[in-house]
């Protein structure tokens, strides 16, 4: 059973994206591998539905968070999800 999808909207040369992937990646260790970066900049839709918000976090199609890292949230998600280690 696949795990959850992990999707980070953000731009280019955007120093907060940068540091929100970081923290994201060692929130996750191993599970880092699953997550999909995608440039809102090259998607009309995803540009009209976060525009300024970046970096967002979406969780299988979820909003997460937005700006900054929501650690909480995402280790209350990776605990909630039978199929993943709890987040340490």
């Amino acid at each position: 059973m696949p795990g959850p999808r992990f999707v980070v909207y953000s731009r280019e040369n955007c120093p907060l994206c940068d540091d929100f992937i970081a923290e994201l990646i060692r929130a996750l260790g191993p599970l880092a591998e699953h997550i999909d970066i995608r440039d809102v900049d090259a998607d009309p839709v995803a540009r009209r539905r976060f525009g300024l918000k970046v970096p967002v976090l979406t969780v299988d199609g979820s909003l997460v968070c937005h700006g900054r890292l929501d650690a909480a949230a995402v280790a209350r998600l990776l605990v909630r999800c039978p199929a993943l280690p709890p987040c340490t």
